[in-house]
């Protein structure tokens, strides 16, 4: 192959005193896209950072080399960075949200790049950032161009922050986890408009992303890394079925997309359900309208309309949609956080909007809910013990001696040592604070939890274990599962039944055999397309 536009050699880097990434090694070549696989903390998007000259606070390159078209990147001046960085080397952040500034209109944000690197100015910088922003599919660009970030959805914010990255014609590109926030249809749509662009301009691209699917998909070649290192390089057809290492090998084991993009032919059973005690569903939801006020007189956004499901007694139904889409507000509904507009939700036979005093109490007692992020549904100031005991302690549970043994068992439950009960959230991983989470949920032993996205902020691996966790947890408790989530390879781990929603509307309900083999919905049909992997098991067979 030709000669390498981007070399890094035996790259070892470090934050303070404490080494973070361990003689790396790589090449891209032009044109190609080269992905970067691994979980948080395994140094892959800090190798990004080094690569753009853009390491945080501490961070410091040790040894090693970063050649760019044969020039060395490592040590390079502030002032030498401004003709790299943007110009040769363009990059595309990981969270427009934080990455935008939100004071500043979208347009400008585009030109002040043509302006930083003299390719334009005044009219033609703006109208020339338009045309970035319509390449980068980004629809009535003209318009968008005026707005700022507050004003666009998240997938729009991540296209502008690809016209960004690619405004002065980069020949190489550096996207770190560019969707990994977005809904998968959402996901493919920007995924597609990156790949086409970076294709048609020549431009090599340096994809740093968790999800080995989604790397199999887009990249030619993929590079793994665990704890600092490179644990293997191979063709995304070698990666995907042919892994040498063993962290390879349990990304793989771990990926729900790759799963369910496999399954669509063949699809696993779960283990059936236990026997209910009563024919009678737990939950009934019967025509459920949610309505929210707009501004303006009689004006109103229908975020619920007409939904309708059951979900049986130890019994998980998932319900799936695009931000967005009601899946969200109608858990909320199901949980009594809401009133309806119209429509009821029963409870063990019980109608839930009229229950008041004892009654309404006795209903939080029975149903839980497990956030959707464990970083902040876990107070940062309380250790976890107190954490797991609160709800114990709110209905009068038990005394001190009680509660913390009951704590202890259920750590025990959700496989965390017990040392882990005088720590504070901040000393967990993602996965273990989730899994504290699920503890608390436990703890006044409900019959009904309600897991809102619960896994969407945790690596594929911990995914998998939490997921998996969950499953025995309701084998062992008969518990019965609303379990929300953007992605339908999530689901279809672990529910019974699937309901798919799209603009407030229930548009599916089914067995999640059938959802999968046999969607009736175009919509339906639309999100399996999307899922992560089909593409690379397609090359595969």
């Amino acid at each position: 192959m030709n000669e390498a536009l981007l070399s890094v050699r035996d790259l070892t880097i470090s934050y303070g005193s404490r080494e973070v990434v361990h003689g790396v090694s790589f090449d891209v070549h032009p044109g190609e896209v080269v992905a970067v696989v691994g979980e948080s903390g395994s140094g892959k998007s800090t190798t990004a950072h080094a690569v753009v000259g853009l390491l945080s606070g501490s961070g410091t390159v040790d040894a090693g080399s970063v050649l760019f078209e044969g020039d060395e990147l490592v040590g390079l001046g502030e002032r030498g960075w401004r003709s790299v960085r943007g110009a040769r080397i363009g990059l595309v952040p990981q969270d427009p949200t934080l990455s935008l500034n939100p004071v500043q209109r979208i347009g400008e944000q585009v030109a002040e790049v043509l302006r930083i690197h003299g390719l334009a100015t005044g009219a033609a910088a703006r109208s020339r950032a338009v045309e970035l922003l319509t390449a980068a599919g980004l629809p009535d660009a003209a318009v968008r161009a005026r707005q700022y970030p507050t004003e666009l959805s998240g997938g729009m914010r991540q296209r502008v922050l690809i016209a960004i990255g690619l405004a002065a014609g980069p020949r190489l590109l550096v996207a770190d986890e560019p969707t990994s926030a977005l809904d998968v249809t959402v996901q493919r749509q920007v995924l597609d408009h990156l790949e086409s662009l970076t294709r048609d301009a020549g431009t090599a691209v340096l994809f740093i992303t968790h999800d080995l699917a989604v790397a199999a998909d887009r990249a030619s070649r993929v590079v793994v890394m665990s704890q600092g290192e490179v644990v293997e390089v191979g063709t995304a057809h070698q990666v995907l079925t042919e892994p040498q290492h063993a962290y390879t090998q349990s990304l793989l084991a771990a990926a729900p997309s790759l799963h369910s993009a496999r399954i669509l032919a063949v699809p696993r059973e779960r283990t059936a359900p236990p026997a209910p005690r009563s024919p009678e569903p737990l939950v009934q939801v019967q025509s459920l309208v949610k309505e929210f006020p707009l501004p303006g007189r009689g004006n109103v956004q229908t975020a619920v309309s007409d939904v309708s499901f059951d979900i049986g007694r130890g019994e998980t139904v998932g319900l799936v949609g695009e931000s967005g889409s009601g899946k969200t507000t109608t858990a909320r509904l199901v949980l009594g956080l809401e009133r309806p507009t119209s429509g009821q939700v029963r409870f063990d036979g019980v109608e839930t909007a009229g229950l008041e005093g004892s009654a309404w109490r006795d209903l939080r007692r029975r149903v839980q809910l497990v956030y959707q992020n464990p970083y902040a549904s876990l107070d940062p100031r309380i250790a976890v013990g107190e954490t797991i005991s609160e709800p114990l302690r709110a209905f009068g549970v038990g005394d001190r001696a009680s509660r913390r043994r009951r704590a202890l068992t259920l750590l025990d439950q959700v496989r965390l040592p017990s040392d882990v009960l005088g720590r504070r959230p901040a000393e967990l991983s993602g996965g273990q604070r989730q899994r504290v989470a699920i503890a608390r949920a436990l703890a006044l032993e409900p019959e009904f939890v309600v897991c809102d996205e619960p896994v969407s902020a945790l690596d594929v691996s911990v995914q998998a274990q939490v997921l998996e966790l969950l499953v025995q947890l309701q084998a062992d408790h008969g518990l019965s599962y609303l379990f929300i989530s953007h992605d339908l390879s999530v689901v279809r781990q672990i529910s019974d039944k699937v309901g798919v929603m799209r603009r407030g509307e229930l548009v599916e309900f089914a067995p999640a055999r059938d959802v999968f083999t046999h969607p009736q919905h175009e919509y339906t049909v639309e999100l399996l397309e999307a899922i992560p992997g089909r593409r690379a098991l397609e090359d595969v067979t």
